[in-house]
C-alpha cells in the first residue's frame, strides 16, 4: 500500500490521534474521527468504509442525499454528520438523514429542527457552532450569545451533546481550542467537535471529543 492509499492514510491519523490523546492522559477511544467526504464521491469513500472507518462528515444535505442512501445499504452502521451551515428550510430533510448535527447557531435553526424531530421521530445529537474568532463570515453564534440559545434548545428538547468551532485561518488553533474547552465546561458540556488535517493532534490534546478531518484522509480536493 502506498501513503496515498485511503487505509493506510486512515491508519496514520488514528495513530496520530492515538499519540496525542496519549500525552493528553485520555483514551483514543473517546476522540471520534470524522471523515470528512464533501465533494468526494461513493467511489473515494468505499475504500475508507471498506478499511472500517464509519463517521463520515457533508457540508450539505443535497450532496449527502445523493451518496449516502445507497452507500448505507452496505454500510448500516455509518454515522452521518451535517458539519456545514444549514438553512432552517432543509432541517427537515438533515433530521431524517443525519445522525449528528454540528452547525446549530441560532434560535430560527433550533425552532426548525425541534419541529423535525417531533415530525420525523429522529433526533440527531446536536452541536452549537460557536464563532470562536468573532469573525463576520463564519457561522456560529457569538460567545455572549450562547447561554441564550442553548437554554433555547434544551426548552426545545434538542439533544445538545457539546460545541463546535472552527478557528479563524493562519493562526495558531490552539488558545481557540482552549477557549472553547473552557465554554463548554462551564456550560455542563462534554462534546467538542474541533480540529481538522492541519491541527486535530492539537485538538485532541485539548479535549477534542470529534474531529474533522477531510484533505489528510482524502489527498487535497480538486
Amino acid at each position: 500500500m502506498s501513503s496515498h492509499d485511503p487505509a493506510t492514510r486512515l491508519a496514520i491519523i488514528n495513530e496520530s490521534i492515538a499519540r496525542a490523546a496519549d500525552l493528553a492522559k485520555r483514551r483514543s477511544g473517546d476522540v471520534t474521527l470524522i471523515a470528512v467526504s464533501k465533494t468526494q464521491t461513493a467511489e473515494a469513500i468505499l475504500p475508507l468504509l471498506a478499511a472500517g472507518q464509519r463517521d463520515f462528515g457533508e457540508n450539505r444535505v443535497q450532496e449527502a442525499e445523493t451518496k449516502w442512501p445507497a452507500l448505507r445499504e452496505d454500510y448500516p452502521d455509518t454515522v452521518l454528520h451535517l458539519i456545514g451551515q444549514l438553512q432552517s428550510n432543509k432541517a427537515e430533510e438533515a433530521v431524517a438523514l443525519f445522525d449528528g448535527i454540528h452547525s446549530v447557531d441560532r434560535s430560527s435553526l433550533v425552532a426548525a429542527l425541534a419541529r423535525a424531530m417531533d415530525k420525523t421521530g429522529r433526533r440527531p445529537t446536536c452541536f452549537i457552532q460557536v464563532n470562536i474568532g468573532d469573525e463576520g463570515q463564519k457561522g456560529g453564534c457569538a460567545i455572549d450569545g450562547l447561554a441564550a440559545l442553548l437554554a433555547e434548545a434544551r426548552v426545545a428538547g434538542l439533544p445538545i451533546a457539546g460545541l463546535m468551532a472552527i478557528p479563524p485561518a493562519m493562526v495558531d488553533a490552539a488558545p481557540y481550542f482552549a477557549l472553547l474547552a473552557k465554554i463548554a465546561r462551564d456550560h455542563g458540556l462534554a462534546g467538542l467537535s474541533m480540529g481538522m488535517s492541519g491541527d486535530f493532534e492539537t485538538a485532541v490534546t485539548i479535549g477534542a471529543t470529534h474531529v474533522r478531518v477531510g484533505t489528510a484522509l482524502f489527498g487535497a480536493r480538486a
